[in-house]
């Protein structure tokens, strides 16, 4: 198996697109229920699908970066009419 690092540029270049697909998948999953017609909706489910395989091959690509960037365990509080949110 070939063994590389992808160059600083590459991984932040990658990061991006992996970062705008799943914008898309979400944005394509939450329309999804506020479409009425059908092909539309089949279209936007082979849009998901389509857009979930190239994120897994995005991701494989992305272990080849030279740096890490570990998924953090607690998500920011959202701000909500200028007061932070309470979490419990």
């Amino acid at each position: 198996m070939n063994q590389y690092k992808l160059a600083p540029h590459e991984s932040l270049d990658l990061h991006e697109a992996v970062n705008f697909k799943t914008l898309c998948v979400a944005k394509s999953k939450l329309m999804q229920g506020l479409v009425f017609d059908q092909d539309l909706r089949e279209l936007m489910e082979k849009d998901v699908r389509q857009s979930m395989a190239d994120l897994a091959e995005l991701q494989d690509i992305y272990k080849h970066a030279p740096f890490e960037a570990p998924v953090p365990e607690s998500r920011p509080t959202p701000i909500i009419d200028g007061k932070e949110g309470q979490t419990h």
